[in-house]
Protein backbone atom coordinates (compact mmCIF):
# COMPACT_ATOMS: atom_id res chain seq x y z
CA UNK A 1 0.00 0.00 0.00
CA UNK A 2 0.71 3.58 -0.52
CA UNK A 3 2.67 5.22 2.69
CA UNK A 4 0.42 8.32 1.77
CA UNK A 5 -2.98 7.63 0.75
CA UNK A 6 -3.45 10.12 -2.25
CA UNK A 7 -6.17 8.91 -5.52
CA UNK A 8 -3.80 11.29 -8.10
CA UNK A 9 -0.79 12.37 -8.36
CA UNK A 10 -0.82 15.36 -10.84
CA UNK A 11 2.62 16.99 -12.55
CA UNK A 12 3.55 20.51 -14.17
CA UNK A 13 5.07 19.03 -17.37
CA UNK A 14 8.59 21.55 -17.77
CA UNK A 15 11.25 21.59 -15.41
CA UNK A 16 9.30 18.97 -13.38
CA UNK A 17 8.86 15.84 -15.93
CA UNK A 18 10.64 16.97 -18.48
CA UNK A 19 14.16 19.68 -18.83
CA UNK A 20 13.65 22.90 -20.69
CA UNK A 21 17.55 23.91 -22.12
CA UNK A 22 17.27 27.59 -23.53
CA UNK A 23 21.02 27.89 -22.85
CA UNK A 24 20.64 25.17 -26.27
CA UNK A 25 19.03 28.26 -28.03
CA UNK A 26 21.14 30.80 -30.48
CA UNK A 27 22.10 34.15 -28.53
CA UNK A 28 21.13 37.05 -30.02
CA UNK A 29 21.49 40.86 -28.88
CA UNK A 30 17.74 42.35 -28.16
CA UNK A 31 17.75 46.07 -26.64
CA UNK A 32 21.08 45.98 -25.57
CA UNK A 33 20.77 42.29 -24.11
CA UNK A 34 22.02 39.08 -24.98
CA UNK A 35 19.27 36.75 -24.98
CA UNK A 36 18.61 32.55 -26.02
CA UNK A 37 15.57 32.75 -28.27
CA UNK A 38 14.22 31.24 -31.52
CA UNK A 39 13.96 34.30 -33.14
CA UNK A 40 16.71 33.26 -35.70
CA UNK A 41 14.68 30.16 -36.52
CA UNK A 42 11.71 32.42 -37.76
CA UNK A 43 14.04 35.01 -39.34
CA UNK A 44 14.36 33.28 -42.42
CA UNK A 45 10.36 32.41 -42.85
CA UNK A 46 10.08 36.06 -42.57
CA UNK A 47 12.32 36.48 -45.05
CA UNK A 48 10.92 34.53 -47.46
CA UNK A 49 7.11 35.75 -47.01
CA UNK A 50 7.49 39.06 -46.59
CA UNK A 51 10.54 39.85 -48.81
CA UNK A 52 12.12 43.38 -48.84
CA UNK A 53 9.17 44.21 -46.52
CA UNK A 54 11.03 42.48 -43.66
CA UNK A 55 12.74 45.06 -41.67
CA UNK A 56 14.53 42.29 -39.08
CA UNK A 57 15.30 45.23 -36.05
CA UNK A 58 11.77 46.38 -36.00
CA UNK A 59 10.14 43.20 -36.23
CA UNK A 60 12.48 42.57 -33.04
CA UNK A 61 11.15 45.98 -31.74
CA UNK A 62 7.70 44.64 -32.66
CA UNK A 63 7.83 41.79 -30.89
CA UNK A 64 9.42 42.44 -27.44
CA UNK A 65 7.25 45.33 -26.99
CA UNK A 66 4.06 42.73 -27.99
CA UNK A 67 5.25 39.73 -25.39
CA UNK A 68 6.03 42.25 -22.61
CA UNK A 69 2.63 43.50 -23.22
CA UNK A 70 0.82 39.68 -23.02
CA UNK A 71 2.96 38.91 -19.84
CA UNK A 72 1.11 41.65 -18.21
CA UNK A 73 -1.96 40.76 -19.77
CA UNK A 74 -1.51 36.86 -18.20
CA UNK A 75 -0.17 38.13 -14.92
CA UNK A 76 -3.27 40.15 -14.63
CA UNK A 77 -5.64 37.74 -14.76
CA UNK A 78 -3.92 34.46 -15.08
CA UNK A 79 -5.75 33.67 -18.35
CA UNK A 80 -3.34 32.04 -21.66
CA UNK A 81 -2.54 34.12 -24.69
CA UNK A 82 -1.82 31.16 -27.24
CA UNK A 83 1.82 31.12 -29.50
CA UNK A 84 -0.01 31.70 -32.53
CA UNK A 85 -2.28 34.38 -31.15
CA UNK A 86 0.81 36.36 -29.93
CA UNK A 87 2.71 36.26 -33.27
CA UNK A 88 -0.76 37.51 -35.39
CA UNK A 89 -0.81 40.50 -32.71
CA UNK A 90 2.80 40.93 -33.51
CA UNK A 91 2.22 40.70 -37.18
CA UNK A 92 -0.92 42.97 -37.09
CA UNK A 93 1.54 45.62 -35.46
CA UNK A 94 3.95 45.10 -38.10
CA UNK A 95 1.51 45.62 -40.90
CA UNK A 96 0.19 48.52 -39.76
CA UNK A 97 3.97 50.26 -40.62
CA UNK A 98 4.53 47.70 -43.72
CA UNK A 99 1.51 46.78 -45.22
CA UNK A 100 2.73 42.91 -44.75
CA UNK A 101 -1.09 41.42 -45.70
CA UNK A 102 -4.96 40.42 -45.22
CA UNK A 103 -6.37 39.09 -42.01
CA UNK A 104 -5.83 35.58 -43.44
CA UNK A 105 -2.70 36.09 -44.63
CA UNK A 106 -0.95 37.33 -41.62
CA UNK A 107 -3.00 34.43 -39.38
CA UNK A 108 -1.81 31.97 -42.07
CA UNK A 109 1.93 33.14 -41.29
CA UNK A 110 1.54 33.45 -37.61
CA UNK A 111 0.76 29.58 -37.46
CA UNK A 112 3.89 29.15 -39.48
CA UNK A 113 5.84 31.09 -37.19
CA UNK A 114 4.55 29.33 -34.29
CA UNK A 115 5.53 25.90 -35.84
CA UNK A 116 9.16 27.26 -36.75
CA UNK A 117 9.31 28.48 -32.86
CA UNK A 118 8.27 25.65 -31.03
CA UNK A 119 9.74 22.57 -33.23
CA UNK A 120 12.80 25.09 -31.73
CA UNK A 121 11.62 24.79 -28.28
CA UNK A 122 10.58 21.01 -28.48
CA UNK A 123 14.25 20.21 -29.42
CA UNK A 124 15.91 21.57 -26.47
CA UNK A 125 12.85 19.96 -23.92
CA UNK A 126 13.76 16.30 -23.00
CA UNK A 127 12.48 13.72 -20.26
CA UNK A 128 15.51 12.06 -18.32
CA UNK A 129 15.15 8.74 -18.19
CA UNK A 130 15.00 9.06 -14.36
CA UNK A 131 11.76 10.71 -14.49
CA UNK A 132 10.43 8.46 -17.05
CA UNK A 133 11.07 5.83 -14.66
CA UNK A 134 9.82 8.01 -11.42
CA UNK A 135 6.38 8.39 -13.48
CA UNK A 136 6.14 4.67 -13.89
CA UNK A 137 6.66 4.01 -10.37
CA UNK A 138 4.21 6.20 -9.09
CA UNK A 139 1.72 5.42 -11.67
CA UNK A 140 1.83 1.86 -10.56
CA UNK A 141 0.01 3.31 -7.11
CA UNK A 142 -1.81 6.47 -7.91
CA UNK A 143 -3.81 7.57 -11.11
CA UNK A 144 -1.49 10.22 -12.88
CA UNK A 145 -2.64 13.91 -14.13
CA UNK A 146 -0.65 16.40 -16.17
CA UNK A 147 -0.97 19.96 -15.85
CA UNK A 148 1.06 22.54 -17.74
CA UNK A 149 1.12 26.53 -18.38
CA UNK A 150 2.16 26.27 -21.85
CA UNK A 151 1.03 28.51 -25.27
CA UNK A 152 0.90 25.76 -27.77
CA UNK A 153 -1.18 22.83 -27.04
CA UNK A 154 0.26 20.69 -30.00
CA UNK A 155 3.84 21.65 -28.88
CA UNK A 156 2.72 20.67 -25.18
CA UNK A 157 1.32 17.19 -26.08
CA UNK A 158 4.15 16.12 -28.70
CA UNK A 159 6.76 16.89 -25.47
CA UNK A 160 4.56 14.79 -23.32
CA UNK A 161 4.51 12.29 -25.98
CA UNK A 162 8.72 12.59 -26.15
CA UNK A 163 8.84 11.82 -22.46
CA UNK A 164 8.05 8.03 -23.28
CA UNK A 165 5.29 8.18 -20.53
CA UNK A 166 2.04 10.06 -21.80
CA UNK A 167 0.14 6.92 -21.80
CA UNK A 168 -0.04 7.23 -17.99
CA UNK A 169 -1.52 10.26 -17.75
CA UNK A 170 -5.20 9.85 -17.90
CA UNK A 171 -6.14 13.73 -17.61
CA UNK A 172 -4.07 16.21 -19.06
CA UNK A 173 -4.40 20.13 -19.70
CA UNK A 174 -2.37 22.48 -21.26
CA UNK A 175 -3.13 26.04 -20.65
CA UNK A 176 -3.60 26.56 -24.58
CA UNK A 177 -6.51 24.62 -24.86
CA UNK A 178 -8.85 26.32 -21.71
CA UNK A 179 -7.58 29.84 -21.86
CA UNK A 180 -6.03 29.74 -18.14
CA UNK A 181 -3.09 29.49 -16.53
CA UNK A 182 -1.64 28.58 -13.18
CA UNK A 183 -2.28 30.11 -10.78
CA UNK A 184 -5.88 30.53 -11.61
CA UNK A 185 -8.13 28.64 -9.58
CA UNK A 186 -10.90 27.65 -12.44
CA UNK A 187 -7.89 25.35 -14.28
CA UNK A 188 -7.13 23.48 -11.03
CA UNK A 189 -10.97 22.99 -10.66
CA UNK A 190 -10.82 22.11 -14.22
CA UNK A 191 -8.38 19.26 -13.48
CA UNK A 192 -10.32 17.65 -10.20
CA UNK A 193 -13.32 17.39 -12.44
CA UNK A 194 -12.07 15.43 -15.10
CA UNK A 195 -10.33 12.93 -12.12
CA UNK A 196 -13.18 12.78 -10.87
CA UNK A 197 -11.65 13.52 -7.36
CA UNK A 198 -11.87 15.99 -4.12
CA UNK A 199 -8.63 18.41 -3.98
CA UNK A 200 -8.10 16.31 -0.54
CA UNK A 201 -7.12 12.81 -2.61
CA UNK A 202 -4.57 14.63 -5.09
CA UNK A 203 -0.78 15.39 -4.92
CA UNK A 204 0.22 18.29 -6.71
CA UNK A 205 3.93 18.23 -8.00
CA UNK A 206 5.85 20.86 -9.39
CA UNK A 207 8.95 23.79 -9.33
CA UNK A 208 7.81 27.18 -9.61
CA UNK A 209 6.15 28.06 -6.20
CA UNK A 210 3.00 30.31 -6.87
CA UNK A 211 1.97 28.00 -9.68
CA UNK A 212 2.43 24.86 -8.12
CA UNK A 213 3.00 25.42 -4.26
CA UNK A 214 0.43 28.10 -3.66
CA UNK A 215 -1.68 27.65 -6.08
CA UNK A 216 -2.91 24.31 -5.54
CA UNK A 217 -2.95 24.81 -1.50
CA UNK A 218 -5.46 27.42 -2.05
CA UNK A 219 -7.30 24.70 -4.60
CA UNK A 220 -7.62 22.16 -1.19
CA UNK A 221 -4.47 19.72 -2.63
CA UNK A 222 -1.78 18.64 -0.98
CA UNK A 223 1.70 19.66 -2.55
CA UNK A 224 5.17 18.80 -3.52
CA UNK A 225 7.48 20.91 -3.91
CA UNK A 226 10.64 20.55 -6.61
CA UNK A 227 13.22 22.58 -4.98
CA UNK A 228 15.90 21.88 -7.44
CA UNK A 229 18.67 22.75 -4.77
CA UNK A 230 17.10 26.04 -3.10
CA UNK A 231 17.18 26.55 0.10
CA UNK A 232 13.81 27.44 1.03
CA UNK A 233 10.60 28.31 -0.45
CA UNK A 234 11.09 32.20 -1.48
CA UNK A 235 8.71 34.65 1.47
CA UNK A 236 4.66 34.86 1.07
CA UNK A 237 4.98 31.33 -0.06
CA UNK A 238 2.95 28.49 2.23
CA UNK A 239 4.86 25.80 3.00
CA UNK A 240 4.37 22.98 0.70
CA UNK A 241 3.60 19.32 2.28
CA UNK A 242 6.93 18.01 0.75
CA UNK A 243 10.16 19.03 -0.51
CA UNK A 244 12.51 17.19 -3.46
CA UNK A 245 15.16 18.40 -5.31
CA UNK A 246 13.87 16.16 -8.24
CA UNK A 247 11.41 14.17 -9.13
CA UNK A 248 13.11 10.90 -9.50
CA UNK A 249 12.77 11.49 -5.29
CA UNK A 250 9.21 11.53 -4.72
CA UNK A 251 8.78 7.80 -5.24
CA UNK A 252 10.93 6.51 -2.43
CA UNK A 253 9.21 9.54 -0.39
CA UNK A 254 6.10 8.54 -0.77
CA UNK A 255 7.00 4.76 -0.39
CA UNK A 256 6.07 3.39 -3.47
Amino acid sequence: MPKHPYKAVVLDLFDTLVKWEPERLPLMEVNGRSVRTTMPFVFPKLSERLGNRFLQDHFVQVCTATVDEINAEREADWIEITCADRFARILERYHATHHVGDAIELRQLAEELTRVHMDGVRAVTWAPAERAEAVRRLAGHYRMGLLSNFDDAQCGREVLLDSGVADLFEAVIISAEVGLRKPNQRIYQQMLEMLHLDAADVLFVGDTPREDVQGPLLAGMHTAWISKGAIAIPDGIPAPHFIVRDLLELPDLLGV
